[in-house]
């Protein structure tokens, strides 16, 4: 028996919605990534993009646990002697661009090189509950319902 190896013709992509109002970052970001790799199909080719489409709303409601909105820190470097930068959670959110922390997480749990950052493009992050996909009749994905710890209070 050979290995299946899908063509670009046989692939099709769906559109799904995932409202991330009390969801927690970490395990919303693996089922996003896992889903937008495609490893959710039985005919999933590691070289090909044949991942879904992500739609996340409520980007500014979603947890994280612990202490991390206050510990947990961000890095970037501006190219200049001295240039480390942080920020943490918390004033990302306050700055008006929540999506920027789930595109984060859901970025560094994907393959690393041009088709990550293909795979990456398929994702659409929106800090309020509306989004101008409705077009593309997305399907929910219900995150929440997959294990009790993916749901917590924001408290």
């Amino acid at each position: 028996m050979k290995t299946y190896s899908m063509k670009a013709s046989e692939i099709d992509k769906k559109h799904y919605v995932v409202d991330a109002e009390g969801l927690v970052l970490g395990r919303m970001a693996a089922v996003i990534a896992t889903v937008l790799r495609g490893k959710n199909k039985p005919t999933f080719t590691p070289h090909m993009d044949c991942g879904d489409n992500v739609i996340v709303v409520n980007a500014e409601k979603v947890v994280l646990t612990g202490k991390k909105m206050m510990d947990k820190k961000y890095y970037r470097h501006t190219g200049y002697p001295g240039g480390i930068r942080e920020k943490t959670p918390e004033k990302i959110l306050e700055s008006g661009s929540p999506g920027e922390i789930i595109e984060k997480a859901v970025q560094r749990m994907l393959p690393k090189g041009p088709l990550g950052r293909k795979q990456l493009s398929n994702l659409r992050v929106y800090a309020g509950p509306e989004h101008p996909h409705e077009a593309q009749q997305p399907e929910p994905l219900d995150i929440a319902s997959m294990n009790s710890k993916n749901k917590r209070s924001a408290a």
